[in-house]
């Protein structure tokens, strides 16, 4: 089964091309440094690394304070970072340049893999979530190379569909050393598929060990006050095709009751930062981008985040957030970033990639659930007109957050045990 997986790999790679292609008209970054996807290296890499693949920005950003742990204990080791898409590259280069190395990580070709690990060596390798590639863990087993599978999850769709080719999931699951997954669900859906329940422990999210710097509240607070006036605010972070314009247009109506309001807009990705702009200006709203620099007042009716690394700060000048790919069929983003700064939290009903987390936000009466824009609107609304309501779900969140707080360390330890059984 694995060598027809493998073939097909080959028969598709002048598709993954046209499609990069395709992807490089908005995104140049596509188009570069093509050649690591496939395995080959050009400068001299660093050897017998520690080794954290993340997808984008979302799990780069959720591993940081785990790579940054293990750095901490391991200074003298060369770490490795790899990501598959331009924006996660941008971000671990932002924010780790200085303690780790990054590549993309190679397609799971076979001859690809086989470069990847000849070239790095890896001690270890640690995978964020479900990137269950087959021939990228079964070159790891075949090397000797311990994988550990973090924050991992599995919902109950994509459980359904390895049980359809139950042989082939159980091969590959095996080939995982260990997993910790986010919950005692996720944990019974792996052993379920066939993974031993001696591979699988139960450490929790790391995602709730978000790193906020200290200064970060009042640069906030300064930007809140002097550029932003203390206008009505909410932020609709990481929004996808299709929700910007429901975003919009319940801006149009929350505007009408609070004409001064405004709209902190965060498209997820950067080759739509122009389109999106565009279709504000369309709606008759006014805009400002962030990458204008303007430090003046802002007067206009949307301020556009297009820039990188900055949505958590943003998330603390707000009154309220929405959090994007939850009113299109995406899966949700992370919510746990405006909770942990006590801004309460809405979302679309699409949040299967964060089912739990979601649950026990809506539970604890820290977020609600909107299924569109008019829900959203009179969400809005209703919460700028209730100070004491955005405070209550605010504080709940916050306490959440808190409470759950604790993955990174248990992870960082698993990880110390089996460097320490390799060494």
């Amino acid at each position: 089964m694995r060598q027809l997986y493998s073939a097909l790999l080959y028969l598709l790679t002048p598709y993954i091309i046209v499609r990069l292609i395709l992807r490089g008209r908005k995104a140049p970054a596509y188009l570069e440094r093509w050649s690591e996807r496939f395995g080959f290296y050009q400068q001299p890499q660093p050897q017998n690394v520690i080794w954290f693949h993340t997808v984008s920005v979302g799990e780069a950003e959720a591993a940081f304070p785990l790579i940054d742990a293990v750095a901490d204990a391991y200074p003298e080791q060369e770490i490795l970072v790899t990501t598959t898409t331009p924006t996660g590259s941008e971000r671990v280069k932002a924010f780790l340049g200085h303690r780790v190395n990054h590549v993309y990580l190679p397609y799971d070709t076979l001859g690809a893999m086989r470069r990847f690990y000849k070239q790095f060596k890896p001690k270890i390798g640690v995978i964020l979530e479900t990137e269950i590639w087959p021939n990228m863990l079964y070159r790891a087993r075949r090397r000797g190379v311990p994988t550990l599978m973090v924050n991992a999850r599995l919902s109950e769709k994509s459980a359904e569909r390895y049980a359809r080719v139950a042989s082939f999931s159980k091969s590959v699951l095996n080939s995982i050393t260990h997993v910790c997954a986010q919950t005692q669900t996720a944990a019974n859906r792996f052993e379920k598929l066939g993974l031993a329940a001696e591979r699988i422990s139960v450490l929790g999210n790391i995602k709730f060990d978000i790193d906020m710097p200290v200064s970060l509240k009042e640069q906030a607070e300064t930007i809140r006050r002097d550029r932003f006036q203390q206008r009505p605010s909410w932020i609709a972070s990481s929004t996808h095709e299709g929700e910007d314009k429901q975003v919009l247009a319940a801006f149009l109506t929350v505007k009408k009751k609070f004409p001064t309001s405004m709209l902190v807009l965060v498209p997820r990705h950067p080759e739509r930062f122009d389109d999106v702009a565009k279709l504000c200006e369309q709606r008759g709203l006014s805009v400002t981008r962030r990458s204008e620099n303007k430090s003046g007042k802002m007067t206009s009716d949307v301020f556009l985040l297009d820039s990188m690394g900055e949505l958590k700060l943003y998330y603390a000048t707000v009154d309220i957030a929405f959090v994007g790919g939850s009113l299109v069929p995406t899966g949700g983003h992370n919510m746990l970033e405006p909770a942990s700064l006590a801004v309460p939290v809405l979302f679309g009903p699409h949040v299967f990639n964060f089912v739990e987390i979601s649950d026990h936000l809506l539970h604890c009466n820290a977020a609600v659930c909107v299924n569109n824009h008019d829900e959203l609107a009179k969400e809005i609304i209703s919460l700028l007109e209730r100070s004491d309501v955005r405070s209550e779900r605010g504080s709940a969140g916050f306490q959440f957050v808190e409470k759950n707080r604790g993955a990174v360390k248990a992870v960082a330890q698993k990880i110390d045990e089996l460097l320490g059984s390799t060494s």
